[in-house]
């Protein structure tokens, strides 16, 4: 057949046949030359094909290599968890008279890193208590400070307390409306809603009635507020809390030997 005959594909196709073969000649030459050539010949190719190729690796971009992004906690994931943490701190109080062979008297919040516990104040309270934990177990308590809708129980220095997840304290100014709150109620049942209002009596939402002392935490579980009891869906505000264990002055100086300091915020 006459070259001039055959059609452009052809003639690309021969070309990288002549190629193909005029590489693998090359290749076969070079490996039968090296095994004859002196060794001083062989390392010196060696060595340029090594620092050919460290070269063309540190030219090349590494490949970053990503972990997959956790997936965002969807809003159930925040309220449950927010739910559990706050059942975490929720705690009865009965007279230390009668202890638990009697009703508790309320429930109030357990502040660890205070060491102390807030609820609502009412004439009921006593000044000695006793306080059950979620964990089954009990630690005497003094009636230590009170104002302002709050009353706050410490303990002495050296009575043993559950080791619980300490929340944070939001004060009013730091809400928005709208944000989602969350309760326990006296009887245990879970409630949601939002802040409809912040005004001078406290944090007003759309809760039911969930008891006097109960808590009201954010998506996070950081408290926002103590259920003022008179009014449905009224807390008073963490702020408040945070005045009252600021300050100075305490309501008890009984025999039970609780130290004001460990109140202290």
């Amino acid at each position: 057949m006459n070259i001039e005959e055959l059609s452009k594909s052809q003639l690309i196709l021969l070309t990288i046949l002549v190629n193909f073969v005029t590489s693998v000649a090359t290749g076969i030459l070079t490996v039968s030359l090296l095994d004859h050539a002196p060794a001083f010949v062989t390392q010196t190719v060696n060595r340029v094909v090594e620092h050919t190729i460290e070269t063309v690796a540190a030219a090349a971009p590494a490949a970053v290599v990503q972990a997959p992004a956790a997936p965002a906690p969807s809003n159930q994931d925040l309220v449950t968890t927010a739910i559990s943490t706050d059942a975490t701190r929720i705690v009865a109080i009965y007279a230390a008279g009668t202890g638990t062979s009697t009703p508790a008297i309320s429930i109030g919040t357990y502040l660890p890193k205070s060491r102390a516990v807030v609820t609502t104040a009412q004439d009921v309270l006593p000044k000695q208590a006793l306080i059950g934990f979620p964990d089954g177990s009990y630690s005497a308590a003094s009636l230590s400070r009170e104002g302002k809708g709050i009353a706050i129980y410490g303990f002495a220095d050296g009575a043993v307390l559950p080791n619980t997840n300490s929340p944070l304290l939001i004060a009013s100014n730091n809400l928005k409306l709208g944000e989602t709150v969350l309760a326990l109620s006296t009887d245990g049942s879970a409630s949601t809603g939002i802040v409809a209002r912040i005004g001078d009596k406290g944090v007003y939402t759309t809760l039911p009635d969930t008891g006097v002392g109960s808590a009201a935490v954010d998506l996070e579980g950081n408290l926002i507020g103590i259920a003022e009891g008179s009014t449905p869906g009224l807390f008073i505000s963490a702020g408040t809390i945070i005045d009252i264990l600021s300050a100075t002055s305490t309501v008890s100086t009984s025999t039970a030997a609780v130290s004001t300091s460990t109140v202290s915020n």
